[in-house]
């Protein structure tokens, strides 16, 4: 992708107002998308308003065009202009740069604490933490990895377990179990949506069966709202996390050599994958990044995070 940024410099004629000229400059990559995006969640909170460029630039007192070429992508605009332009929507000027649409939660929890008087913030606060302290605590003895095939679930998982004297659970081996059909046939004869019911249901026994354990969970729960929201409200979630090249490797490794029928396309599936899923994965309780580490090194840093308050 490749975006015209449009820089700004003061005239001479600058007097009470800020007067700007542009001076393009090209602009590529990950700050390209970002331009992009701020443009998007700018455009989607005025949308929300009701309010027409014009009037918010007017609001705003920015100039339309800038605000056109903000909205756009195709322009940049100074971090004067931003916070003016949050003044004018009644956001704080975090929630205008927030561009992805995944912590739509977040938005929606710092304009509930808006609301709240400042007084009484800290006793609110202090009772949330109380409750969601408490609410972890009786999750931490079952300990569910979750992430894409080959971050290390499996062989982390079970480290883990053994070192806390727990039963380790692989769900692919129950989901097997409860439906009498190895991984592959029953794919074969009901599709993903069958291995979904599967799942949900073995979950759900998981959960009544083993207070204690360390669970190993497909990569691809997180497509299944219900069942993703049991895991995290019973199961301390801990993501399990890696570069695609290396998830990759470690699938092969494990002897898949279906991705080297065509690695470009394998890959850019991959990261498409882990792009898609991410914001959901970032929903567990913990983030083990195994990134460029030995095993022993992954599972020390599992083992660290585990333990963690």
């Amino acid at each position: 992708m490749l975006v015209i940024l449009l820089s700004f410099r003061n005239t001479p004629e600058m007097e009470s107002r800020t007067r700007l000229k542009p001076v393009a400059v090209a602009l590529q990559g990950d700050d390209a998308e970002f331009l992009q995006k701020v443009g998007r969640r700018a455009r989607e909170l005025r949308e929300e308003r009701g309010l027409t460029r014009r009037s918010l630039a007017v609001d705003a007192d920015v100039s339309e065009r800038y605000l056109g070429q903000l909205e756009t992508g195709v322009g940049n605009i100074s971090i004067m202009l931003l916070r003016r332009l949050a003044v004018a929507l009644k956001v704080d000027l975090a929630e205008l740069l927030e561009t992805e649409s995944a912590q739509v939660e977040h938005r929606s929890l710092r304009r509930w604490l808006q609301q709240i008087p400042r007084h009484r913030i800290p006793d609110v606060l202090a009772r949330l933490e109380r409750e969601v302290g408490a609410e972890r605590e009786a999750r931490r003895d079952r300990i569910a990895l979750i992430g894409l095939r080959g971050a290390g679930k499996s062989t982390l998982g079970a480290r883990l377990a053994h070192e806390l004297n727990v039963p380790f659970v692989e769900m692919d081996r129950e989901i097997e179990k409860e439906s009498g059909l190895p991984l592959a046939e029953l794919f074969s004869l009901y599709g993903t949506a069958g291995y979904r019911r599967f799942e949900g249901r073995c979950l759900e026994r998981i959960v009544k069966d083993f207070p204690r354990a360390v669970v190993s969970v497909g990569g691809g729960v997180v497509a299944e709202t219900s069942t993703y929201e049991t895991l995290l409200a019973n199961c301390f979630t801990i993501w399990i996390k890696a570069n695609p090249a290396e998830h990759m490797q470690r699938v092969i490794s494990q002897g898949d050599m279906r991705p080297m029928a065509d690695s470009r396309e394998a890959m850019e599936d991959l990261k498409r994958i882990l792009a898609t899923r991410e914001p959901q994965y970032r929903k567990a309780d913990r983030i083990v990044d195994t990134s460029g580490l030995s095993v022993d090194m992954s599972f020390a840093r599992l083992r660290e995070v585990s333990a963690q308050p």
